[in-house]
Order: structure tokens, then C-alpha cells, then sequence
């Protein structure tokens, strides 16, 4: 993921992180490591910043985007469990899990008191998420009638949008 500049202002884990980051992990069977200011992330697709996933541990660092933490919690909910068996960096999956994952982060940041759906939106926005009709909001609310069906095809949300805490 190619961060613009203006994603220096996103939501991040920050050095006294909300204990609700590791509770929400947690519900999904995902142990939360922190690692230290600057430490390589182990399992971390794009590297830098960015959330990794080895395992069932998710790695974040005090300057991990709290969206990142979302997006690769929700790959790790959204694959299979072969794929999540042997899961090392590369979450894999097609375009339309992709989709699921993402409408699954923008859900799951209601269950963060520093973070919510409208922030969510901004982040992923400010972070160089891409869209076909230019932003997350429209993507969620106009376009995304595909990824909503995928995630309730597979009990991870249900007809009212709630998450439902369940792995695929």
C-alpha cells in the first residue's frame, strides 16, 4: 500500500496502546505482539508500518495505522482455515474476498471507542485505499452490495451488518 502524505494524521497503535485493539483480536482466537518503535514486523505484507500477520499473531508497532491492524485482522478472519493454518505474511485470497475484508474493517472500527466507522472511511481515504468511485464512504455505501453478500454468505456479519466474531 503506497501511503499519500496526508496519512501521517491516521489513527495509529500509538505507545500505550487501547486495551480494545487486543480485545478485539482476541474474539477472533488472534494474539496482539508489539513489537518495538522501529523493530522489522514480522509477517508484515508491505513492510514499514504496516500490520503482519504469522500465524495466529498479529504484529503491530506504535506507528502501525490501527486500519492496517483492521485490514489484516479481517484477512485473518475472511480465509480459510487451511489458508489461516499455514499463514505467513501473504493473506492471499481473490478479488472478492479483498472486498469482504475491507467492508469487514470498516465494521469492526465501530468496535473501537479511538477509532469508529467514519474515521475508518477517512483513513483508509488518507492511506491510498482505492476505489472505483474515488472514495471508501462511496465504495461502503454505494458499491459494495457484493462484499456485504460474500461476508454474510459466510456468517462473518448478519442481515443487520453486525459482526458476528465468527472465523470463516
Amino acid at each position: 500500500m503506497n501511503a499519500r502524505p496526508e496519512a501521517t494524521a491516521v489513527v495509529r497503535v500509538a505507545t500505550d496502546p487501547d486495551a480494545s485493539l487486543a480485545a478485539l483480536a482476541r474474539r477472533y482466537g488472534l494474539e496482539l505482539a508489539f513489537c518495538a518503535p522501529g523493530d522489522a514486523l514480522p509477517g508484515s505484507y508491505w513492510g514499514e508500518s504496516e500490520a503482519g500477520l504469522r500465524g495466529n499473531t498479529l504484529y503491530v508497532r506504535p506507528d502501525t495505522p490501527v486500519h492496517s491492524l483492521l485490514h489484516e485482522l479481517s484477512h485473518f478472519v475472511c480465509m480459510s482455515a487451511e489458508r489461516r493454518d499455514s499463514l505467513d505474511r501473504d493473506a492471499g485470497g481473490d478479488d472478492e474476498e479483498e472486498c469482504g475484508v475491507c467492508y469487514l474493517q470498516i465494521l469492526l472500527a465501530d468496535e473501537l471507542p479511538m477509532l469508529g466507522r467514519e474515521r475508518m472511511l477517512r483513513d483508509m481515504d488518507a492511506w491510498g485505499y482505492t476505489f472505483r468511485l474515488g472514495s471508501a464512504r462511496r465504495w461502503f455505501e454505494e458499491d459494495a452490495a457484493d462484499a456485504r453478500r460474500w461476508l454474510l454468505g459466510r456468517g462473518l456479519i448478519d442481515a443487520r451488518d453486525r459482526v458476528t466474531f465468527r472465523l470463516a
